[in-house]
């Protein structure tokens, strides 16, 4: 079995890697508000329990298929189920990840207005209305939102073309220290705010008597795109892997950095937010309103800004870049001599795509497709439909098309892996995670609503 020519160069090297694909705006932008938004504390905690006993066991899935074919996402489905349609998981994950990157990308351009701007306004004194205004601006002048959008994008494409080791590894030894520094430094001064006990306790007490159906369909949600499941990501990085490296404890380490991430997040925005008497339930605003107001309103705050602005994009980068990577990979299938000119057509493909996202809160803002925008519509479709279906697809395939010794040994290499841990993963894989996907999915296209209606006209 020929391997890819591109391997990481340390079991480090993969982890920050794949934990800064796992670490991006889910974890940093979206878990927040999400949280202020179902419950604080109980969202937070089901969170927990969802991303340990389902998120966990479908990285390792993906983690087994990628390190044990040595292929990338469509020919590893491909070598362990020839014939069949199952490589067609791989092809899901592509046109995921295109879709998914493309309007990730205009928020990486807004992140990137930002930042520019956090070195040359002066934000003390500024109230939420005027950022607000400052808000609706970026995201309406459609100039600006396009030329961020491909700034961001380029970003992304350099860094990819420069290969595995030379490119997303190198830059994520960078990136992800970087990042975890500038939140310490941010939730450090967060807590010390007068009135901050207020936001831990909303966010780490769990209050159960707000806890709704909404609220556990939420969090299984966050699990699954806080670490980039479903769109076989992993199984691509995990190709680049070396036998001798421990699957159980690279998975382990990248969950526990993204929940790490999630408690530093979480500590960084809700103190602040409640300490000035704001409202947590603000929604996707609450990074680009909400705490540019609170460091407007504390001493050194534009260095804050500037500190918490660099944080959010090395996160979204990262996140980036594992998602130009899939599609690149599928275009070389290891051969690095393609990898510049599949990675600039791939990069300028998704950009244009991105295009009518930048657009839809400006010229594009009344063209609607089913009552959303464009940017909102792929936001759902991708969140709300293709990943979990990703995530079903790749839970059904490993326990029906690789055997069990198979999976064992594959787990063992480089660890002690014992039985009894195994056999808990491969129950949690085969049998919990499909039910509770397919329960969120029954819940997206609102499968409950109507049996609850049938039911009632029975009843």
């Amino acid at each position: 079995m020929s391997k890819n020519t591109e391997q990481w160069s340390s079991k480090l090297g993969f982890i920050l890697a794949a934990a800064g694909s796992a670490i991006g705006l889910g974890a940093i932008w979206k878990l927040p508000y999400v949280a202020g938004t179902s419950g604080g504390g109980a969202f937070f905690l089901i969170f927990l329990l969802f991303t340990v006993l389902l998120g966990l066991p479908l990285l390792l899935a993906e983690f087994t298929i990628g390190r044990h074919t040595q292929k990338e996402a469509v020919t590893a489905y491909r070598t362990i189920a020839p014939h069949t349609k199952w490589h067609w998981i791989g092809r899901l994950g592509i046109v995921t990840s295109f879709l998914l990157l493309s309007f990730y990308s205009v928020v990486g351009g807004w992140i990137l207005i930002y930042l520019f701007r956090a070195f040359t306004l002066n934000i003390h004194g500024m109230t939420p209305d005027q950022f607000g205004g400052m808000f609706q601006e970026t995201i309406a002048n459609p100039a600006l939102a396009i030329f961020a959008h491909f700034i961001f994008m380029l970003l992304t494409i350099l860094v990819i073309q420069m290969g595995v080791s030379k490119g997303i590894e190198r830059s994520s030894k960078i990136m992800m220290p970087a990042l975890f520094l500038l939140f310490i430094v941010i939730v450090v001064r967060s807590l010390t705010l007068d009135g901050a006990m207020e936001g831990v306790r909303f966010f780490l007490l769990p209050d159960f008597s707000s806890v709704t159906g909404e609220t556990v369909l939420f969090a299984l949600g966050q699990a699954f795109f806080s670490l980039s499941l479903g769109v076989s990501i992993m199984v691509t990085y995990s190709s680049y892997l070396k036998s001798k490296e421990s699957l159980p404890k690279s998975a382990t380490s990248i969950v526990a950095l993204t929940i790490f991430i999630s408690i530093l997040a979480g500590l960084a925005i809700f103190p602040a937010v409640f300490a000035f008497g704001l409202e947590p339930t603000e929604g996707p605003p609450l990074i680009f309103i909400v705490l540019p107001a609170v460091f407007s309103s504390i001493p050194f705050g534009s260095v804050f800004f500037i500190l918490f602005m660099a944080l959010l994009l090395f996160a979204t980068l990262t996140s980036a870049f594992s998602l130009l990577e899939i599609i690149v990979a599928s275009i070389t299938k290891g051969d690095e001599t393609k990898r510049k000119k599949a990675a600039w057509i791939a990069g300028l493909l998704i950009f244009i795509m991105g295009v009518p996202s930048a657009l839809s809160y400006g010229i594009l803002a009344d063209t609607l497709f089913f009552g959303l925008t464009f940017f909102d519509f792929l936001d759902y479709l991708v969140s709300n439909i293709l990943l979990p279906l990703g995530a079903l697809l790749i839970a059904i395939f490993v326990p029906l098309k690789i055997k069990k010794t198979t999976l064992f040994e594959e787990l063992s290499k480089g660890s002690s892996i014992k039985k009894v841990w195994f056999n808990i993963w491969y129950v949690l894989l085969r049998y919990i995670a499909p039910v509770a996907i397919i329960i969120a999915f029954f819940h997206v296209i609102g499968f409950w609503d109507y049996l609850n209606r049938v039911l009632f006209r029975i009843f």
